[in-house]
């Protein structure tokens, strides 16, 4: 998968792909606004066809979470792309990664008057 991600990244150029990452962001922003903003009448529709999927010998299929699946799934590839690019392992991004976690869940703790952290 690395060696797809860096032909794909040297071919377009790295900015080309910061331009991409944008509209690809937007997009997983726009399905998640589009998840939260369902409407009363869509959840009850979405309900229904949820109790005949089975019924109708059908999976039932969460459309706004195929969507968002994708999006991320879109969004992932591109990180990747620039992670490779920087030449940037993936253990310094896990690392990163739990201290920023480890630093928000201190920032809970404290806005719950709790001074112990988290695991």
């Amino acid at each position: 998968m690395n060696e797809k991600l860096r032909k794909i990244i040297n071919h377009y150029g790295l900015s080309k792909q910061l331009k991409y990452f944008q509209s690809e962001v937007y997009e997983l922003n726009e399905a998640i606004i589009k998840e939260r903003n369902t409407g009363c009448l869509e959840n009850v529709v979405d309900s229904v066809v949820r109790v005949l999927s089975p019924l109708m010998l059908q999976p039932y299929v969460d459309k706004n979470k195929e969507h968002i699946k994708e999006e991320i799934a879109d969004v992932l590839v591109m990180l990747k792309q620039f992670q490779l690019y920087y030449n940037i392992s993936t253990d310094d991004i896990k690392k990163v990664m739990k201290e920023k976690m480890d630093r928000q869940l201190e920032r809970i703790a404290k806005e719950n008057g709790y001074a112990g952290k988290e695991n």
